[in-house]
């Protein structure tokens, strides 16, 4: 029995086809337009018009606001060009029928004792180092044991250095007491995160505590960051890269969580 219902998010409608014959839900996402059997979030109370700068959040706030989380099963978010793969072997995939053989379509009974799972770590280190000298170069000067040790590049040095110095403190600033101690914590110490905002919960509570707690923040950082003013990809998509490093924080804080890997493949490639 299939107990996983998997949203599958993409800009293209030409994926639709791609998505349902590797079994998952799939939501259209952007301005393009999308036929009826894609799940949209421009319906009901939504906040569509932000995708631009939330991204795959935009849905999961339809679906926070909307009460259109399911009430039975595992829930998992997956993308056109990144997928759940049902374990650590390697591989190589080469067309549409090897992702189907690799990708995650049931939760196996060995991770049903797991609350939520999230995508392997992303290492700071793995960046390429060539992008922090680049992107800020006086602040490594005048602290050059960055140049040296890794275990200095941490989850707030990254921020700092590809989304604005100091947006991840302000945002922080921010935050319910609950969480704003533990989160900054996390961020100062921490030198990798779980990424592409990917995630899987066995209950619909859970997904809702993280919704109550995410979104109410991210309402509130839109009073310092606005839109306006959000041009370069590492600020125009700043509430979706604060969401990533949150996701991180909170899952790992709240939930007993378990790690699978996430494959990179562009469905794109299969319409060629």
């Amino acid at each position: 029995m299939n107990d996983l219902k998997m949203y599958c998010i993409s800009l293209d409608p030409s994926h639709l086809k791609l998505i349902k014959e590797l079994g998952y839900t799939p939501v259209g996402l952007g301005e393009n337009s999308f036929s009826h059997d894609w799940v949209s979030d421009k319906t009901g109370n939504n906040i569509a018009f932000k995708n631009a700068n939330y991204g795959e959040y935009t849905f999961h706030y339809w679906l926070w606001k909307n009460n259109k989380i399911q009430s039975d099963g595992w829930v998992g978010f997956c993308q056109y060009r990144k997928f759940w793969k049902k374990n650590f072997d390697k591989c190589i995939v080469n067309n549409l029928s090897d992702l189907k053989d690799i990708t995650l379509k049931e939760i196996p009974s060995e991770l049903q004792l797991y609350e939520t799972i999230i995508g392997e770590s992303l290492s700071i280190n793995q960046f390429r180092f060539s992008k922090f000298i680049k992107n800020n170069f006086k602040k490594m000067i005048k602290n050059p044991i960055l140049f040296f040790d890794k275990n200095k590049r941490t989850i707030k040095f990254h921020f700092d250095m590809m989304h604005g110095e100091g947006n991840l403190d302000r945002a922080i600033s921010l935050l319910d007491k609950e969480n704003r101690k533990d989160f900054s914590e996390f961020v100062n110490s921490e030198t990798s995160f779980n990424p592409h905002n990917m995630f899987i919960c066995k209950d619909k509570n859970i997904l809702k505590t993280y919704y109550d707690s995410l979104f109410p923040w991210l309402e509130e950082c839109e009073k310092i960051f606005g839109f306006r003013n959000l041009k370069e990809f590492g600020l125009k998509r700043i509430y979706g890269f604060l969401a990533e490093r949150y996701m991180s924080y909170w899952f790992k804080k709240n939930t007993k969580y378990c790690i699978l890997p996430i494959q990179i493949k562009d469905l794109s490639n299969f319409n060629k």
